[in-house]
């Protein structure tokens, strides 16, 4: 949170890159958080890898913990679940794929948990938006078999499993990594 997704910014804002320094290979964000949402980010040296992910994005399940304000009707959810149309930059309109949704506390603003296999830009926001509530905090916990386990602002190496299983395409995605969860 806090950080543009991008290796510089003409802006001039923070990058992950900043948070990289010391780092002694050329690394590169594999897909992008926005600047209000924070949580794991792939980044690597390996140019055909993060080629291969990019290009499957649509197939790697990505899952985030959602805070929203106000609670949404079952029938906004289930619009959700279904997938729904929403405006993009540009002012078109296009349609998303069908999410898992899943309350995992509910209060008058509750949290979801949401699992996406496309990555349109700033998705989640639109989504909740065309059900009428705002998303006041979005942190993603999961990309593909890749769990969430290191600190905000904190990064780790890959074990080579977790390389093999991320090569080994969207089939290999389901299951998470057996290394050990720590608070996020």
């Amino acid at each position: 949170k806090g950080y543009v997704t991008t290796v510089s910014d003409p802006e001039h804002r923070p990058t992950v890159m900043d948070l990289l320094r010391g780092v002694g290979a050329r690394v590169y964000p594999v897909g992008r958080l926005d600047y209000a949402s924070e949580g794991l980010l792939l980044l690597t040296n390996d140019g055909d890898l993060a080629h291969r992910l990019m290009k499957a994005a649509s197939h790697i399940p990505k899952t985030y913990v959602v805070k929203v304000s106000g609670k949404p009707q079952e029938e906004g959810i289930a619009r959700l679940r279904s997938g729904l149309s929403i405006s993009t930059d540009d002012r078109k309109r296009v349609k998303t794929a069908p999410a898992k949704v899943r309350l995992i506390r509910d209060a008058e603003n509750p949290w979801y948990e949401i699992t996406l296999i496309e990555g349109k830009n700033r998705q989640i926001r639109r989504m909740f938006e065309e059900i009428g509530h705002h998303v006041e905090k979005i942190r993603r916990v999961r990309y593909g078999p890749l769990a969430l386990d290191v600190e905000p602002g904190r990064y780790r190496s890959l074990t080579l499993e977790e390389i093999a299983r991320l090569k080994g395409g969207p089939a290999a995605q389901s299951s998470p990594s057996p290394r050990s969860k720590k608070s996020a």
